[in-house]
């Protein structure tokens, strides 16, 4: 469980051949309206439209699509297709836009820069993203902490520590503002002078549990709400399953802290496991209720958290660990890689823009991105995007 791997390859195969050369610097706006027209269809969730996205390289495109053409996406069937042409005239994606808009919510869809890159990657990326506060620029290490809602003092001690001490080692701190480990996770994140982000199951704008409001406010202004539901959505229980995977999804490590067998928690660790990133969890007493799922964890491969040091040395965050180290300046040696390393060093450029300038096949320069990308010279960010590895 703790060394997965962490890869989400573009393959060759993908049908970004019939994609048409990039249309320039306003593409990625011009997509912004379609990603919240195409949430509101029905029978279309995060899966189905990160597919349609890779698909058709542009989900304005898929908006145009007929039903024989949208049959081809993996997952939509001759009845879905056909009550998507019929959903699609009453839609206005710049109306819908302009709604949101006027909410007064800040909010990312994966065409916008700032959308989190880790997050894009998994298989069920939110199509709208609502943030308040100051949101990271995910550069930084973000490192999920969750555990159970009733932790032991050791659960807490540790929790303090290992949150404090992260947020000193650079990383941003994620959790989900729940009672007990999250809330812990959080303040001591803060209290060490660190940036926090809060994934919750409700609206940015709601305060959940209501005894955090004090908290919720620190958050906000050292750190980030975010959430996939609409503001002034209450607290349902079938959501904090659903904001777990946002939880796993943001970060490169999930560490559980304390969590009975039927602790949420697993839930996150789970994902994040799925997802190919790592999952440490904190060995306890075993006749104690709160340390059977971390247990559990850890019979399962989890890394276990046997001090400060020994995490970030296994998190790569001590000087001169593996994962500190940087590619070389000059790029790389293969004349393939070198080319488009030069061509990012004008900033992040589209698969679109890439294929147009380097005048590579689509196959061969998807296999040499993906490359790259494994030998940790370049990025994918959401919408396919590259930028060179910092």
């Amino acid at each position: 469980m703790r060394r997965a791997k962490l890869s989400f390859p573009l393959s060759p195969s993908d049908p970004v051949g019939k994609r048409e050369p990039s249309r320039g610097p306003g593409h990625e706006e011009r997509e912004r309206p379609y990603w919240l027209a195409w949430a509101r269809i029905k029978g279309i969730g995060p899966h189905r439209l990160k597919r349609l996205a890779e698909f058709f390289g542009s989900l304005e495109r898929a908006w145009q699509a007929d039903a024989p053409a949208l049959r081809q996406v993996e997952g939509i069937g001759p009845t879905l297709a056909q009550a998507i042409v019929s959903a699609r005239p009453g839609l206005d994606p710049e109306q819908i836009l302009e709604e949101t808009l006027k909410a007064g919510i800040p909010f990312l869809t994966p065409a916008d820069p700032d959308y989190p890159p880790l997050l894009w990657e998994v298989p069920d990326p939110p199509p709208i993203l609502y943030a308040l506060g100051e949101c990271p620029n995910w550069q930084q290490p973000a490192i999920a902490i969750v555990g159970t809602r009733a932790p032991t003092a050791y659960g807490r001690q540790w929790t303090q520590k290992v949150s404090a001490a992260l947020a000193e080692a650079g990383c941003v701190v994620v959790s989900g503002l729940a009672t007990g480990i999250d809330g812990i996770a959080h303040q001591a994140c803060l209290d060490a002078g660190g940036k926090t982000v809060a994934v919750v199951g409700t609206g940015v704008d709601k305060v959940y549990p209501a005894h955090h409001q004090a908290l919720y406010r620190r958050i906000l202004a050292q750190g980030a709400i975010l959430s996939e539901y609409p503001p002034g959505t209450p607290p349902a229980k079938e959501h904090f399953p659903q904001r777990n995977r946002i939880i796993a999804g943001l970060c490169r490590a999930t560490l559980v802290m304390e969590a009975p067998e039927t602790s949420g928690a697993l839930i996150t660790a789970h994902l994040a496991n799925h997802y190919g990133r790592e999952v440490y969890a904190l060995p306890g007493n075993i006749d104690t209720a709160a340390a059977r799922g971390c247990l559990q964890l850890i019979r399962d491969g989890a890394g276990m958290i046997l001090g400060i040091e020994e995490l970030l040395k296994d998190l790569g965050l001590l000087q001169g660990s593996p994962v500190l180290k940087q590619p070389s300046s000059t790029g790389p040696s293969d004349p393939q890689q070198q080319l488009l390393w030069q061509l990012l060093g004008e900033g992040i450029l589209s698969l679109d823009a890439l294929a147009q300038a380097s005048q590579m096949d689509i196959a061969t320069l998807s296999s040499t991105l993906l490359l790259m990308e494994l030998e940790g010279w370049l990025v994918q960010l959401p919408g396919m995007r590259y930028q060179r590895a910092r």
